[in-house]
C-alpha cells in the first residue's frame, strides 16, 4: 500500500533521523530514509545476498587499499535521504563520525526493488553527483550501469549481459565479469 503524502509536509532531515537511529528509535527495522521520507527496505532473498557477496569479495580484492567498500551502509546523498546502497565504492578514509557523502560508485542489487532502484534511487544518485551507479537486477541477470550525472538522471546508460565485462569508471584497471556476479 503507497501513502499520499499531503500536498504540504515537512521532510524528516537526515541529521534528525540519525538522531533517532542513535535513541533506538528504528530497532529492528529494515528502514531507510529517502526524500524525507521513512521507506522500508525490500527483503533480501538467496540471489540478492549472493550477488552481494560475490561483487564485495571482486571489489575488496581489487580496490581494497584504493578505496572503502561499504555493503549496506548508510550514504549522505542529502540533506533528506540516506539512502544504506547495498554497495558504495567511497574515497579512502575514516567514516567514524560521518557517513560518506561522496562516492566513486554505487551498487543497488534488485530482486523486488527495480522499480524503486530505477525511479527515486537513481534520482537521488545522479542529483548527487555520484559518477557511477550500477543495477544489479538478479532476475534478468544483467547489470545496468548509468554514468555521467546531470540533474536528476545519467546521461549514459548501458546494459552488461552475461559474457560481458564492465570496467570501472574510476578504476579502469579493474573490470568486473558479469558472470562472476550472478553465476
Amino acid at each position: 500500500m503507497v501513502l499520499a503524502l499531503p500536498e504540504e509536509f515537512r521532510p524528516l532531515r537526515r541529521a534528525e533521523y540519525d538522531q533517532l537511529i542513535a535513541l533506538g528509535v528504528f530497532e529492528d527495522e529494515r528502514i531507510e530514509l529517502l526524500d524525507g521520507v521513512l521507506v522500508p527496505m525490500s527483503p533480501i532473498g538467496p540471489r540478492h545476498s549472493s550477488a552481494i557477496d560475490l561483487l564485495t569479495l571482486i571489489l575488496v580484492r581489487t580496490l581494497g587499499d584504493r578505496a572503502r567498500i561499504r555493503v549496506q551502509n548508510p550514504f549522505a546523498a542529502s540533506d533528506i535521504s540516506e539512502p544504506q546502497p547495498d554497495l558504495l565504492v567511497a574515497p579512502l578514509q575514516d567514516y567514524d563520525t560521518e557517513h560518506p557523502a561522496d562516492a566513486y560508485l554505487v551498487i543497488e542489487v534488485a530482486e523486488s526493488s527495480l522499480a524503486k532502484d530505477r525511479g527515486r534511487k537513481l534520482r537521488i544518485y545522479a542529483e548527487r553527483g555520484v559518477p557511477e551507479y550500477w543495477i544489479v537486477d538478479v532476475v534478468a541477470r544483467r547489470i545496468e550501469v548509468h554514468r555521467d550525472p546531470s540533474g536528476s538522471a545519467f546521461r549514459s546508460t548501458c546494459v552488461f549481459e552475461q559474457g560481458e565485462a564492465i570496467e570501472l569508471l574510476r578504476f579502469p584497471d579493474v573490470s568486473v565479469h558479469v558472470l562472476d556476479v550472478m553465476r
